[in-house]
């Protein structure tokens, strides 16, 4: 099991819009497939993440984890969460959890910055994904405020896609 993000930034080291929308939605050729997020997700077991990331598929169409496990990194169990998604306020127990219900396939860490250092923290990070989006949006969430600069991370694999995004991969060395 490797603990991977795979995560949307701006030209400008944005993961969200200045109304906090994930910074892929103001790209007019966003979609799951275009960006390979479909297959993705079919490389993994689960998903692992932060409550308000996790907040907003509360409200969706279509879950968007249909087949794999999930888990909540939040002090409290949002209304209306499945009975199947794991909810903890412990990032170490939460991870335990995670590690004990995989079956040999990957974890999605999904989050902002803050989510991510603390699981960088742990030792836990094994993959740094980033789709490199071609916007400028000059403000929001930044993809670093709060990640250590004592971060190595070794460019493993890089990829133009085909909307004019590239994807980079970094594996996180301790």
């Amino acid at each position: 099991m490797q603990l991977r993000t795979r995560m949307c930034v701006s030209l400008d080291g944005y993961v969200t819009t200045p109304d906090g929308w994930p910074v892929q939605v103001a790209d007019p050729d966003w979609s799951p497939e275009a960006f390979g997020f479909v297959d993705f997700q079919k490389t993994l077991d689960a998903v692992l993440m932060g409550r308000t990331t996790f907040e907003p598929a509360l409200g969706a169409e279509r879950w968007p984890w249909p087949d794999l496990d999930v888990f909540v990194l939040g002090s409290r169990r949002p209304t209306g969460t499945p009975d199947h998604v794991v909810v903890d306020g412990d990032p170490e127990r939460l991870l335990e959890r995670v590690r004990a219900a995989n079956s040999g396939g990957d974890v999605h860490l999904v989050g902002g910055p803050q989510t991510i250092e603390t699981y960088r923290r742990l030792g836990a990070l094994d993959k740094l994904g980033l789709i490199v989006v071609p916007l400028l949006v000059g403000e929001g969430l930044r993809l670093t405020p709060a990640i250590s600069t004592d971060t190595a991370l070794k460019l493993e694999e890089e990829r133009p896609l085909p909307t004019g995004a590239v994807e980079l991969t970094y594996t996180a060395e301790a």
